[in-house]
């Protein structure tokens, strides 16, 4: 048994003036964290109790399809060279120069660590299929650290790759992943939602995160309430209502008009008398494009309709680029000859294919098939009408680009789409054979003929399971954990501890409740009671056995912080009473 009286947890009554999370707010306050820097925390003794046992649940879930490792944190430049990310990562990665000049970095992640070892150890399909994981600290140069340890720039991952003979392997590989995350997260007591999403710089053919719907999230996710479908924002489609297309005017080809001033979607709408969904919608950028080891900016122009906006992780893995920026007035002049606002398709010089010479345009596949629209004419206070795609102007590339909004069709069954917000807490990928192929890894198949070896990649941010718990279950008062991830099961206060027998009495409930397999922690400090229920309230162990007058009657008050219910039961069944309320919130009874 723990005696609160002799252990370092260091309460405060206020939350940190930049703390504007609840699980940020909540953390400091209950002395589980500290903040060391921006974007870096210690863990104090409550935080790290919590920390191991979610590592423990996440370990033994994984042990049960993997073997771990512990691989180094920092990498060599030479590995991410050879996967084409020592640049491709930007400013996110923490890079430094040993004594003798040579560069190394801080490991974000590990795919070009672990095909490292996999290229050196693996010869034959005898040794497949191969899941490797590891717990380990990860960096990243993170340039607005905020909301507590939701984006940090030092974290703990589990993170673990397969490598399979072939994609019927890779499938299985993937699905052991999703049954033990899905394990983890209901161990862990996570309400979460498994959603399609983007690979982004990780690569490969498909992927999953695992969510928990919280206002603290930064990722948006859209659901259908009547199907099973979800995928993050940068993943989803929907259904579109058809637009009623515009009456061609004179011959019915491009009309040039003058429109002064009126720049914005809403000024052009309102001027031609239609809906932005009749006018089309310019935004230019210019991508970094990677040649070999060298990194050139290439034009990508993207049309869609007015009344929709470009997700840029869509389009960023549609040309395959790390890193999009706007277009500069100087670029408008060079590829439109006219200025911002008066922006649009007609007379651009379009590149056939992706990254061949020319203009990289990409239209929404929204835009296909529809006729005599608004358009930016390239020139200052002018637009055309009767524009038509595919007539007046062609395009690279035609896939959907744009962001999913609330109430457009499921793409499944066709009911209004909710969205939400929501925090990441795991993510699994195919990575097929991108960084195999690109270092080298090969194995002999059956038939003696060497193979790439495809590889999936599998993370779960071990600090967000926490953070994800207290955002999920909170109130003005502090928060409460799930038994299997909180620091302590039950804490038994004894409200006045210069009463020998209440002294007395608790401390002999709580070695009870220690025989019987809780994990106790004893509040014997000397303070007053009402400071106690408090600390009890805020530090999120989600029961409480008050030791008070009562026990003079052979009773004490047991607290179930959920649902801020108590009631009286007798000293000789506490035990009993609390293994029976532990096992109807588990099974939501």
């Amino acid at each position: 048994m723990h005696r609160w009286s002799r252990l370092f947890i260091p309460t405060l009554r206020e939350a940190p003036a930049d703390a504007e999370v609840a699980s940020h707010k909540f953390l400091v306050r209950s002395g589980y964290i500290r903040q060391l820097g921006a974007g870096i925390y210690s863990y104090l003794f409550l935080g790290q109790r919590s920390i191991n046992k979610i590592t423990a649940i996440v370990r033994e879930e994984m042990d049960r399809i993997g073997q771990e490792f512990l691989l180094p944190t920092i990498h060599p430049r030479e590995l991410w060279e050879e996967s084409g990310r020592w640049t491709g990562m930007g400013q996110n990665m923490f890079r430094l120069q040993d004594r003798k000049g040579a560069w190394l970095c801080l490991g974000m992640t590990h795919e070009e660590v672990m095909t490292d070892i996999a290229r050196k150890e693996l010869r034959s399909y005898k040794q497949l299929p191969q899941i490797w994981y590891q717990i380990q600290t990860k960096f990243r140069d993170e340039p607005r650290p905020k909301a507590g340890l939701l984006r940090v720039r030092q974290f703990i991952m589990k993170d673990s790759y397969s490598f399979d003979l072939d994609e019927a392997g890779l499938d299985r590989s993937y699905i052991k992943h999703d049954q033990a995350y899905r394990a983890i997260f209901t161990r862990c007591g996570l309400s979460f939602v498994a959603v399609e999403a983007d690979s982004g710089a990780m690569g490969g053919s498909q992927s999953q995160e695992f969510m928990v719907y919280t206002d603290a999230g930064e990722d948006l996710i859209v659901s259908c309430p009547k199907c099973d479908y979800a995928a993050n924002l940068d993943k989803a489609t929907s259904r579109l209502e058809p637009v009623p297309e515009l009456a061609p005017t004179g011959d019915g080809k491009p009309e040039l008009v003058h429109t002064p001033g009126k720049a914005a979607i809403a000024d052009v709408a309102e001027f031609f008398q239609i809906s932005p969904a009749q006018d089309i919608k310019t935004v230019a950028y210019m991508a970094e494009v990677r040649k070999g080891k060298e990194a050139t900016w290439e034009p990508v122009v993207a049309f869609l309709r007015g009344d929709h906006s470009v997700n840029e992780t869509k389009l960023a893995g549609l040309v395959k680029t790390a890193e999009l920026r706007p277009m500069q007035a100087e670029e408008l002049e060079k590829y439109f000859g006219g200025p911002a606002g008066y922006l649009g398709p007609i007379g651009l010089g379009v590149s056939n294919h992706l990254h061949d010479e020319g203009v990289n345009v990409v239209i929404d596949e929204s835009l296909q098939a529809r006729e005599n629209m608004v358009a930016g004419a390239n020139k200052l206070d002018y637009h055309f009408r009767n524009v038509t795609p595919g007539r007046d102007f062609g395009w690279t590339v035609a896939a959907d680009i744009r962001n999913a909004v609330e109430g457009e069709g499921c793409p499944v069954c066709g009911s209004p789409l909710k969205i939400g917000k929501a925090v990441e807490v795991g993510h699994i990928f195919k990575l097929g054979n991108r960084y195999t192929e690109s270092m080298g890894s090969r194995v002999l198949d059956p038939n003696g003929k060497e193979v790439t070896p495809i590889m999936g990649c599998y993370g779960i941010g071990i600090e967000r399971i926490l953070t994800a718990s207290i955002e999920q279950s909170n109130d003005a008062n502090g928060f409460w954990l799930p038994r299997a991830i909180a620091p302590f099961d039950v804490v038994v206060t004894i409200t006045n501890i210069t009463d020998q027998k209440l002294l007395t009495a608790g401390q002999e409930i709580a070695a009870s409740l220690e025989a019987a397999g809780f994990d106790v922690l004893l509040d014997d400090r000397d303070e007053r009671a009402g400071v106690k229920f408090k600390d009890a309230d805020l530090i999120g162990i989600p029961y409480r056995v008050n030791v008070g007058k009562k026990a003079a009657e052979g009773k004490v008050e047991l607290v179930t912080r959920a649902t801020a219910s108590s009631e009286d039961v007798e000293v000789a069944e506490v035990a009993e009473q609390l293994a029976r309320k532990i096992q109807s919130s588990e099974h939501g009874l």
